[in-house]
């Protein structure tokens, strides 16, 4: 099958050629005619296999044939859930609507909002946004939504991981009723099948590969490793295997400033990109990485969704994640577009849990390899699929105390045989009590009720 058969305009073909591709990916062949058709849709597939594409170009064919956007106007909004996934997305309209006289805008947080309402007086056939930067510049009226045709919301599980869920609702509530809406992600839980119910109109539901698998172009292993030593072992197999650009995943921000600092020391080239970074700090980092200025991007799982880095040859864990399906998007910034890449995980035997969850979420053993010189002095376990994963056990109530002496407020069961008679002797003397102490009438008192 080619982009011709799928029925995209001549200006979008030539720009989708002039990007080098020729034959649609699987997710994109099923996504491209429903969009064209008008139908709402929801469409899963493994990050990196053109999801970005497969909305883009028949969005762009669609609004190509209509009237262009009036002032302060939007025609098509995308959501996204981070700044680099907003970015992503808004290079991928520029070049793929390059030649159809669409224009489109991108905002979100970080950077000022006075040149993005300047920019958006013209109106905007599309706008990428973040959620809260939108909200933002439509409480400010630098943005309508009259006339928009097509809502598109991208990565909607990690918007929703992320906390959007209540920007998303209140966005939904000023948008017009009748749109076409399109819904796309690497997985659907139930949460997002439970927000597709309130936003689509019988969609057509597309899923090209199971639920959080990996691309097979991807080869993956574990190294082994005591918590010392691993800044050193990733240092030895930069060096000696003269790996020019790798992208390295820490667990915190403090981690990945910590291990720039190290590798710097090494004479390595690398820069940090999280949330604590400017916008600007993270755009330049990005930049200079893309271009080869940069060997080593260190990131937190604010990079995991995405970032489209062209060939991109190695992924590192040098921390796993807490979450086991952000191994998945970790892992899918290599081997994308029928490429290959190699996703290498540096593992101590603190991460054994975390390992089993992700091993047990692919539904495959990782092979595991050691480097002479680094073998871990904690032994890592063997794991196995039908180990379950442990659960974290909820925390003990903490007991009620009585405000005089600390004591319980209840007093512990009694286990002898004559608690329920000294229980009975106790209720009686108690009534007596009662009777003898009741309080005299007054003289004339009525005795009848």
């Amino acid at each position: 099958m080619s982009f011709e058969s799928l029925g995209l305009s001549a200006p979008i073909l030539r720009a989708v050629k002039q990007q080098g591709y020729d034959t649609p990916s699987p997710i994109q062949q099923q996504a491209i005619p429903a969009v064209l058709a008008g139908r709402d849709l929801m469409a899963a597939a493994q990050t990196g296999t053109g999801k970005t594409a497969g909305f883009t170009l028949p969005v762009l064919h669609l609004l190509a044939e209509g009237h262009k956007a009036r002032a302060n106007q939007v025609r098509c909004l995308i959501l996204t859930p981070t700044r680099e996934l907003a970015a992503q997305v808004a290079e991928n309209v520029t070049n793929y609507g390059q030649f159809t006289g669409l224009n489109s805008e991108v905002v979100f947080g970080g950077v000022k909002i006075n040149p993005q309402m300047m920019r958006l007086r013209r109106g905007a056939d599309i706008l990428v946004a973040t959620p809260g930067r939108l909200l933002d510049l439509y409480q400010q009226n630098a943005v309508r939504f009259d006339h928009l045709e097509v809502l598109v919301l991208d990565e909607a599980d990690r918007m929703l991981d992320m906390g959007f869920f209540r920007d998303i609702k209140k966005i939904l509530q000023i948008l017009p009723a009748k749109r076409q809406n399109l819904l796309f992600s690497a997985t659907f839980s139930n949460e997002i099948r439970d927000l597709a119910k309130g936003l689509l109109n019988n969609p057509l539901e597309v899923s090209v590969a199971p639920a959080n698998s990996t691309a097979e172009s991807v080869e993956q292993w574990v190294y082994p490793v005591d918590k010392s030593q691993k800044s050193p072992l990733l240092t030895h197999l930069i060096t000696d295997g003269n790996w020019q650009q790798v992208l390295v995943f820490t667990r915190t921000k403090h981690g990945a400033n910590r291990l720039v600092k190290q590798l710097l020391a090494k004479g390595i080239s690398a820069a940090a990109i999280h949330g604590n970074k400017s916008q600007g700090a993270r755009t330049k980092a990005l930049a200079d990485f893309k271009q080869n200025d940069v060997r080593i991007l260190v990131a937190t799982d604010i990079a995991a969704r995405g970032l489209d880095i062209d060939k991109l040859p190695y992924v590192i864990n040098y921390d796993l994640p807490h979450v086991s399906e952000d191994y998945v998007h970790r892992i899918g910034r290599t081997g994308r577009a029928g490429a290959c890449g190699q996703a290498l995980s540096l593992v101590t035997a603190d991460d054994f849990d975390n390992l089993k969850g992700i091993e047990n979420l692919i539904g495959k053993l990782i092979e595991r390899k050691q480097v002479r010189g680094f073998e871990p002095q904690q032994v890592l376990p063997a794991s196995k699929l039908s180990d379950k994963v442990k659960k974290p056990k909820k925390p003990k109530k903490p007991k009620q105390k009585s405000q005089n002496d600390g004591e319980r407020t209840q007093p512990k069961p009694q286990n002898n045989n004559n608690s329920a008679r000294k229980g009975a002797e106790q209720t009686q003397a108690t009534a007596k009590k009662r009777r003898r102490f009741r309080p005299r009438k007054p003289n004339g008192a009525n005795n009848n009720p």
